[in-house]
């Protein structure tokens, strides 16, 4: 059976773990929720930046309900996570304030204890009692048990003292994080507020263009099928010229043509393994932007019963944004379709990925190319004044979602 004194010190050392673990958790939590509220930020950022750019181009409805709801998004995600902060905070300064109380009751234990202590020390303090009290003894054993207690007694008085000290430092310590999490809150409520209202604002001005939208609809939904139409025949030849590269490669090996995957050296297999151990940490193919239009079969924003299917995705930029491969390659091809600015395709063992709309191109087929290289720039739509980088990344010809791969997309 585990003595009482033992027992007691295990109960307060598995608190003490569990109040330090609770503690390095929520700071943690803390943190992780500070970088994504500076990443929100910087995100509104560059949305508002891309605006200012293009103010001076009309725009096609389309695109500004395109805009609008993507800083709806944003906004409101900003919000979530604004509130959880506040929250995270409410329950610091909770667990602080009774934190505080305890320590208070300690010390005022401490020191009643201590003052008791003195009191006591000071009326056996002259040396002539602590002698008369060593030379009652009954014998020598029983004066060095005293002079040992004498010791003792000092040595706990000192201990009482410091440990006074010590809890005081804390109690000031707990008081000094309480007020700044409290001032922390009231710039997250006060920051809160002001997003809420440009939220609101955004709202309104979205609801106002879909009211002009909806007195036309038929014509916007006639636009929406038309870009869709483009979008599958682009999408159509795209997965033609890569099911005719994964032949080819089959065909160099000496394997069956109707091969679904890329036949690979052993190069290429460790290329393709490399690519796979960076997924989720590859680099956005452009210095700036914003996720437009993301991956996968959605409903259209002006019209739900019309269908839009993306095997990319749509990344707005800035005119003369340079486009940036996002891992190690070849490249395969560059096409050139009509009424249709040039692509890149680079592989990358047996991934493909895929970079649509470009003004310029840097490289030609067959070059070896590095991560972040150059390859071109994106073009800029006259009209609307647009700068969209199309990106996909495929393995084989089966799509993925490039969100899964590219860093914090």
């Amino acid at each position: 059976m585990i003595p009482f004194k033992n027992a007691y010190k295990i109960l307060f050392l598995l608190s003490f773990l569990l109040c330090s673990t609770l503690i390095f958790s929520q700071n943690n939590k803390q943190k992780e929720l500070e970088t994504r509220r500076q990443e929100l930020r910087r995100e509104i950022q560059k949305i508002n930046e891309l605006r200012a750019e293009n103010k001076s181009k009309e725009k096609s409805q389309v695109s500004l309900i395109e805009d609008f709801n993507y800083k709806i998004r944003v906004l409101s995600n900003l919000i979530k996570v604004t509130n959880q902060q506040a929250n995270l905070l409410t329950r610091q300064i909770n667990s602080n304030q009774k934190k505080i109380t305890s320590l208070r009751d300690e010390l005022k234990e401490l020191k009643e204890a201590y003052a008791a202590m003195i009191v006591k020390s000071y009326k056996s303090k002259n040396q002539q009692s602590r002698i008369m009290f060593l030379l009652s003894s009954n014998n020598f054993k029983q004066a060095y048990k005293r002079l040992q207690y004498i010791k003792q007694y000092s040595d706990h008085q000192k201990q009482q003292g410091e440990t006074i000290k010590a809890k005081t430092l804390e109690l000031q310590e707990v008081n000094s994080d309480l007020l700044k999490q409290q001032e922390s809150k009231k710039k997250l409520i006060a920051e809160n507020r002001e997003i809420q209202k440009s939220l609101e604002k955004e709202r309104s001005e979205h609801e106002r263009l879909m009211k002009s939208i909806k007195q036309n609809l038929s014509l916007y939904a006639s636009q929406i099928k038309q870009k869709q139409r483009e979008v599958d025949r682009i999408d159509a030849e795209i997965d033609r010229i890569i099911k005719a590269a994964i032949a080819s490669s089959n065909r160099k090996a000496g394997k069956s043509e109707n091969s679904t995957t890329f036949a690979l050296t052993p190069e290429e297999k460790v290329l393709a393994s490399n690519f796979v151990s960076n997924k989720g940490k590859l680099p956005w193919p452009v210095e700036k932007g914003i996720v437009r239009l993301g991956y996968g079969t959605q409903k259209s924003n002006i019209d739900n019963s019309l269908i839009i299917k993306s095997n990319g995705v749509r990344i707005a930029t800035e005119k003369g944004a340079k486009v940036m491969v996002v891992f190690d390659g070849e490249v395969s091809e560059i096409i050139r379709m009509k009424n249709t600015n040039p692509m890149v395709m680079v592989r990358h063992g047996s991934y493909v990925t895929l970079y649509k709309n470009l003004s310029k191109v840097y490289v030609k087929k067959g070059d070896k190319i590095t991560t972040k290289q150059i390859i071109g720039e994106v073009a800029t739509n006259n009209y609307s004044g647009e700068t969209i980088l199309s990106f996909t990344i495929s393995k084989g010809s089966d799509f993925e979602d490039p969100a899964s791969w590219i860093y914090r997309m």
